[in-house]
């Protein structure tokens, strides 16, 4: 719970310590009090916005006491300036606002015009704010907000106490900006965000329904036909607002414009309150907690999407599909990231969206979108989190977006018979330059064949789902590691998160072969992981390779099956990918058997148990038949 400190300053005799008893007697006190009062803290049960406590305290200006005024100064949140008369007035702007800027200080100013009752009658509220108040507000920018007040009267007492708080709960400075009259670029991109979340169809407009809804989860209270129509009429008097509210609802222009009316009739705690329903921070940006909650994946599990998850990103997608061709071009992209701070930075390096599925256009499919996501939680279930809440997802269990995610069951023992419980697998794809990674890579996400040969640098990823027998669907993450490669098979944090590799080598090629021996010679680690081998270029003539041991020989004498012949050229490339996908499901049909499995005696025990239990019984059985009756 936070706290607001309130200094109370002014020159003597300005009706400081009057102001303060009032607040706390709910009346004014006719007997001489003393000269500065104890500081009073007041409890959020009063009334408090921000379920916030409120510090007070008084201070004076007498010389003898500037070094206490120093201190408290230095230590609150905001001040209370009090004047009352034409000489206190004049020492705001020559004394007192410079005297704050020189201690270095930078909070809010309520400005408090007091002893009203003793103000000419003829003299209005909007006549002192218009003579006295904005001219020197205009002059110290520090200066939040003005009031008139009456101690004697009890006028306007709780109220200027409330702007106090106001200003420290609801500050005005990070969202307008007085000079300019302008709402703050910070603030402004807060609201669009705003904006496009409430605009459910993305159709540019809030209908009448859209901003129902945003009042209701903004300020929990239904908003009536009367006010609606008010609000719209209300944008259209704004001097900056040129258009006009459409028929079928508000505009962002015109989103804009009402909250920059309310910004300059001081109602920026409307503001605020809007913006912090939508997680948003006292500095604009949005709550770290929301962007990166608490979510550990255990050692050897891993994170998948929830179906709330794929529910959500399947519904954005086709949100955004607005010539419903299947696939979302860039300017549909760009829409669909506006709220964010771009794409995330693991796609850009991926080369997305070449990574995944498109369809002819070039544009990504529905399916290569929940690949892709797929993928990025896999590898990174942070950034995930973290572009959910931009995106806005609302979990309907109030656990935030950790709902969209699912740790799965630790994977502890690779060579353990049975189903490893996941639907996203990692597999390498290692090989010697050449042998044909990059075309498998391409022909796993339904690409033609290229004869151009890119050697790769940097490491490429595809990812596709893939329906294994049964129906059940996966996703297979293909990895070719380029210059890398070295430092990955290095990182055993790499190969833990590895489901499965792929060895591959050019069949055509007689010293292709040669590099996967070397790459099992010089990283043992890879001995425990599941692997397939793989005679890429099948459909070209095989060559004997140049190793003191042929490939079906080598995988005979580790007791893995032999080497799957294949092409990308061949239309039969598909149940390769599946086989991939099958052996990360079941690793322990892609190890190396080093040593007979042991037999399975489960039978025998069950046998010899039933048969002790029967003899039990008979001999028992058998006692009780020679007993005497």
């Amino acid at each position: 719970m936070a706290t607001v400190r309130i200094c109370i300053c002014g020159d003597e005799s300005v009706g400081k310590s009057s102001l303060l008893t009032s607040l706390v007697k709910d009346t004014f006190v006719q007997s001489r009090i003393q000269a500065v009062l104890p500081p009073i803290s007041l409890p959020p049960t009063l009334g408090t916005p921000e379920n916030v406590t409120t510090t007070i305290v008084d201070t004076s200006a007498l010389p003898q006491e500037r070094e206490h005024l120093r201190k408290e100064v230095r230590k609150c949140n905001v001040i209370l300036l009090v004047y009352s008369d034409h000489y206190s007035y004049e020492r705001v702007a020559l004394f007192w606002m410079p005297y704050f800027r020189s201690l270095g200080v930078n909070v809010p100013v309520v400005l408090c015009a007091n002893k009203s009752d003793l103000c000419p009658a003829v003299t209005s509220t909007a006549q002192i704010v218009t003579d006295e108040m904005l001219p020197v507000m205009a002059e110290f920018k520090e200066i939040d907000s003005c009031i008139r007040t009456s101690a004697r009267e009890h006028h306007n007492v709780n109220e200027v106490f409330f702007l106090c708080q106001k200003a420290v709960t609801h500050p005005i400075a990070p969202i307008y900006d007085s000079k300019e009259n302008s709402l703050k670029p910070a603030a402004e991109d807060a609201l669009k965000r705003v904006f496009y979340l409430c605009d459910k169809d993305q159709d540019g407009l809030l209908s009448d329904q859209e901003i129902l809804d945003f009042q209701m989860r903004c300020f929990d209270k239904p908003l009536s036909a009367a006010d609606l129509t008010s609000i719209k009429r209300s944008i259209c008097r704004v001097p900056s607002f040129s258009g006009e509210p459409e028929k079928d609802g508000i505009d962002m222009a015109g989103f804009l414009s009402l909250h920059k009316m309310f910004a300059e009739k001081g109602r920026h705690e409307t503001i605020w309150i809007i913006l912090r329903k939508f997680q948003y921070s006292d500095s604009l940006s949005l709550k770290d907690n929301h962007l990166h909650p608490k979510f550990d994946v255990p050692a050897f599990a891993s994170a998948e999407l929830s179906p709330a998850g794929y529910r959500f990103f399947v519904d954005l997608f086709l949100l955004h599909d607005k010539d419903n061709d299947g696939g979302l071009s860039d300017a549909e992209l760009a829409t669909l990231f506006a709220p964010t701070p771009g794409m995330p930075a693991s796609w850009v390096d991926s080369a997305f969206p070449s990574c995944t599925v498109r369809n002819e256009a070039g544009f990504i499919t529905l399916q290569g979108w929940l690949a892709q996501w797929s993928m990025t939680t896999f590898v990174e279930p942070k950034t995930t989190l973290e572009y959910l809440a931009y995106l806005g997802f609302e979990s309907s269990d109030n656990k935030g977006t950790t709902s969209a995610l699912k740790i799965t069951k630790a994977r502890k023992r690779r060579n353990k018979l049975g189903r490893v419980e996941r639907s996203v697998f990692l597999c390498y794809v290692l090989g010697a330059p050449h042998c044909g990674k990059s075309a498998l890579l391409n022909a796993f996400l339904n690409r033609p064949f290229n004869t151009t040969y890119h050697p790769t640098i940097k490491p490429q990823t595809a990812v596709n789902s893939v329906e294994l027998q049964g129906g059940k669907q996966c996703y297979l993450i293909l990895e070719e590691l380029g210059e890398l490669e070295p430092a990955i098979l290095e990182n055993q944090a790499k190969l833990d998160a590895c489901d499965l590799l792929c060895f591959t080598y050019d069949s055509s090629d007689p010293d292709s072969f040669a590099h996967i021996l070397d790459l099992r010679q010089r990283y043992p680690a890879l001995n425990s992981l599941p692997s397939v081998y793989t005679a890429l270029k099948a459909d070209q003539d095989r060559a004997v390779q140049r190793t003191e041991i042929q490939p079906d020989s080598y995988c005979e004498e580790v007791k893995m099956p032999k080497p799957l012949h294949v092409s990308v050229n061949w239309t039969s490339i598909g149940d390769f990918f599946v086989h991939l996908a099958e052996c990360a499901t079941l690793p322990a049909q892609a190890l190396p058997k080093s040593e007979e499995e042991p037999v399975d005696r489960t039978p025998i025990y069950i046998a010899l148990g039933a048969t002790v239990c029967a003899s039990v019984a008979f001999a028992w059985v058998w006692r009780r038949s020679l007993m005497p009756h």
